[in-house]
């Protein structure tokens, strides 16, 4: 929500002068953070960059050709000053006696495209030049760049620019809003809060100022709209009124500084006072072409499902059975509170205008504007909640801006169809509830002026309770707790007193062992040179084959067509990341992450799963004096796999290839039959939907079935061995197709319990050992930790391995 200072200033009391603000811009940035509306940033706004500082009027005295160029003139300019400027000039309208804006040497100059400029003494063809004379684009004050800016005769040599075009110059907040604040979305609702913390802590009574009319009579021939309300539930109020004599043109310049410093592009005048009118009160509003009104009917309904309706941005929409439509006898003219129909609205040629101020139902309207993608400043503004109360006296508020800045004339009464009036809601509290929430003491009279100044109307009031009307700009207002909030928002959260002694109940958290295990290992594997990244779970659509989507989970309310799928696995959000990086020079990339995936099976059938998954790209070592550069590849990826296993002490029963159509030479790790993790390589159809080109390493972990069995297994501390350990190696010839899982099974079979590690530490290939076939060189390392192990046992151990190998693997052992 962004607010302008001097708009909001026009609502506040003045000071005791009579003439400045009550407060400055400093201290109403502190009050506004200190009642709930938090000031994210506070800008100095300046309709012209620069504010014009420096530049000044003068007076063109002489002109001659330039000696060196045809197309220059070489000018003398006062500027007011001791003596004339030269300026060599390259416009073509420059000429004696012309008022001109002038940026002599020194000054800084900010056109309205480009870099800002400042002067210096030029030599401009062989003759010097102390300034310029400038043209309105070179300024900052307009598009134009076909000549100088020439100005009146009466202008005044040695002014400031500052001081003849006065350029509007502002303080701009940037509000962050909490849901519930729909009261705040309005310079008049924040004006409301700051009189409130003024009259408490000032304690003078400090009233907001808005400029409202009461009485509104018929002056022009009737031109009367039916309306009628076919759907109260979606719309309980709608009020409107008639205006001919309309001239379409564009607004008053003090209408819009004020528009263009909060962020708005100004269009013409009536459009102007209905954006003026939605941030001075917060009401958003809808002028109709009343010419285009098909049998002068406004009927609010809701169309069949499907009908086709162009929107102002001449689109054809489809619309739901639930989309609420203002419509004239025959068709639609406008979505209900989130957008214009294309052949309804104001055009330059409008004269008549039927002005509409509704209140609709905030769900109804929030789901339509998802639906078809529209999040205009109204929906937002009605999905939160509007003061239905203030409908007709907003309507007048407009009317009477219509009538000064367009020439509107009033021809037909307010149409006020309200049918089932809503009372104020009511709400009790009691003071010793007060203290116990807001830790403080108030008097009730304090409570009283708080809630007074807040708009709530005092019903009932108590020895300890205090029963309350709440205004209609406050729909979230509905419990003591809410009213309590009120009160200490506006006192301020500083003002309560810290006690001497705070009594709480410890809470002791359960089942940490998991988040324990997370920060060990995401330690562990920032150690070996990854980084963590957090991606987002919503992810694009588009990035996953058909025969995919059926399992997709979708989002219902999507903010973008591009993010409305939640991830079925970390794998396309974490190359979004790698992509990102790469197109930056970062090309040597470690990654983890701890996320969640999900998953559908149908209908209501949804599932969510903690997944742990690790990425490499790019070089895993730097050149350097003393090594070379080594690249990452499926090893080094299986090795950071297989040392986040035993971190977590967890031990596979057993790895095995696995056929994915994702990644290539994807092998799976298992425990009891269960996959818990899986590593290859991206494959380069995946990797070229990224548009990345080098190879690509992923593997992903169950993160849920690791911690589970990880936490029940007992860590143990143990000393190291008192007997030395005793390393065999065997050389074998086998089939080249034989693959190293094999050979480990074959030995875990003999199950020697002594034996503590076994590693392929080298194969070779060559035609010399016959075809088909390969050598395999596998070190086994064996320890007793009671003795020392004899050549005996060892050679014992070493033969019932040999004959395994040549019996299952047939394999021929090198001798």
């Amino acid at each position: 929500m962004t607010i302008s200072y001097k708009w909001l200033c026009e609502y506040l009391p003045l000071a005791a002068d009579g003439k400045s603000p009550v407060v400055d811009p400093e201290r109403l940035s502190r009050i506004l953070t200190s009642i709930g509306l938090e000031v994210e940033s506070l800008e100095h706004y300046q309709e012209v960059k620069g504010g014009l500082k420096g530049l000044v009027i003068g007076e063109v005295l002489h002109t001659e050709k330039h000696p060196n160029a045809d197309k220059l003139t070489l000018t003398k300019v006062n500027t007011g000053g001791a003596e004339p400027l030269q300026i060599v000039c390259g416009a073509p309208n420059v000429a004696t006696g012309q008022k001109v804006v002038v940026a002599p040497v020194g000054t800084t100059i900010y056109p309205t495209t480009g870099e800002p400029l400042t002067m210096k003494v030029a030599k401009i063809r062989s003759v010097e030049s102390y300034g310029m004379i400038c043209a309105e684009d070179e300024i900052g004050m307009g598009a134009s760049h076909a000549g100088i800016m020439v100005l009146p005769a009466e202008a005044v040599v040695g002014t400031s620019a500052a001081d003849y075009f006065q350029p509007y110059e502002d303080w701009v907040y940037e509000i962050g809003l909490t849901p519930n604040r729909m009261d705040a979305m309005s310079h008049w609702g924040v004006a409301r809060d700051v009189c409130a913390y003024l009259t408490h802590h000032d304690k003078k009574d400090a009233k907001p100022r808005l400029p409202l009319t009461n009485g509104l009579k018929v002056e022009a021939a009737p031109l009367l709209i039916d309306v009628k309300v076919e759907n109260t539930k979606a719309c309980p109020r709608y009020s409107g009124i008639t205006l001919t004599g309309v001239t379409v043109k564009e607004s008053p310049r003090w209408m819009q500084q004020k528009l263009k410093s909060i962020g708005l592009r100004p269009i013409n005048n009536i459009v102007d006072i209905t954006n003026f009118i939605q941030h001075e009160t917060g009401q958003p509003l809808h002028a109709f072409d009343a010419d285009a009104i098909k049998g002068k009917q406004v009927i609010v309904k809701n169309l069949a499902e499907g009908t086709p309706f162009i929107t102002l941005d001449e689109k054809e929409r489809k619309l739901s059975a639930d989309d609420l439509m203002i419509c004239n006898a025959e068709e639609g003219m406008c979505i209900a509170g989130v957008f214009g129909g294309l052949h309804s609205g104001v055009t330059d040629q409008t004269t008549n205008v039927f002005l509409e101020s509704a209140f609709f139902e905030g769900i109804g309207i929030r789901k339509t504007s998802f639906r078809h993608g529209l999040r205009t400043d109204a929906a937002s503004r009605f999905e939160k909640g509007t003061d239905i109360s203030a409908t007709v006296t907003v309507l007048k508020r407009a009317v009477q801006l219509m009538r000064e800045l367009a020439g509107a004339q009033i021809a037909s009464e307010i149409v006020d169809v309200y049918p089932d009036p809503q009372p104020k809601k009511e709400v009790a509290i009691k003071y010793h509830y007060l203290k116990k929430l807001s830790g403080k003491n108030y008097h009730p009279d304090t409570v009283n002026k708080i809630l007074n100044a807040l708009g709530f109307t005092v019903i009932k009031e108590g020895i300890d309770e205090l029963r309350v009307a709440v205004p209609y700009h406050k729909p979230d207002i509905s419990l003591p707790a809410d009213i309590a909030e009120e009160v200490l928002r506006i006192d301020g959260l500083d003002n309560v007193e810290i006690p001497d002694a705070i009594m709480i109940t410890p809470s002791v958290e359960e089942n940490y062992n998991k988040e324990t295990l997370k920060e060990k290992l995401a330690g562990y594997l920032v150690g070996l040179g990854f980084n963590e990244i957090l991606t987002n779970s919503i992810t694009n659509p588009a990035y996953f084959a058909e025969e995919e989507q059926a399992g997709l989970v979708k989002m219902l309310n999507s903010l973008s067509a591009d993010l409305n799928v939640l991830r079925p696995s970390l794998l396309e959000t974490s190359l979004e990341v790698v992509a990102h990086n790469l197109n930056r020079r970062n090309s040597d990339l470690r990654f983890f992450e701890f996320g969640r995936a999900y998953s559908t099976s149908g209908p209501g059938k949804y599932e969510e799963s903690d997944q742990l998954c690790l990425l490499v790209t790019g070089q895993t070592q730097g050149t350097g004096w003393k090594q070379k550069a080594e690249n990452a590849d499926f090893y080094y990826l299986k090795g950071a796999v297989e040392a986040a296993l035993r971190i977590l002490g967890v031990q596979y029963d057993s790895t095995e290839a696995l056929s994915v159509p994702k990644l290539d030479n994807h092998i799976v790790y298992k425990y009891n039959g269960q996959i818990i993790a899986g590593a290859g390589e991206v494959s380069k159809k995946i990797r070229d939907r990224f548009d990345i080109k080098q190879p690509v390493y992923f593997a992903g972990l169950d993160w849920k079935a690791l911690a589970a069995l990880a936490t029940t297994r007992n860590a143990a501390i143990k000393g190291i061995p008192r007997f030395p350990a005793v390393q065999r190696d065997i050389a074998m010839i086998v089939g080249r197709e034989l693959a190293w899982e094999k050979v480990e099974q074959t030995v875990q079979k003999i199950r020697l319990p002594k034996l503590q590690d076994m590693k392929l530490f080298d194969i070779f290939e060559s035609e010399k050992l016959g075809a088909g076939k390969k050598s395999m060189a596998v070190n086994f390392t064996f320890l007793d930790d009671e003795k020392t192990l004899t050549d005996k046992e060892i050679d014992g151990w070493m033969s019932k391995i040999m004959t395994t190998f040549e019996n299952e693997l047939q394999a021929e052992i090198r001798k």
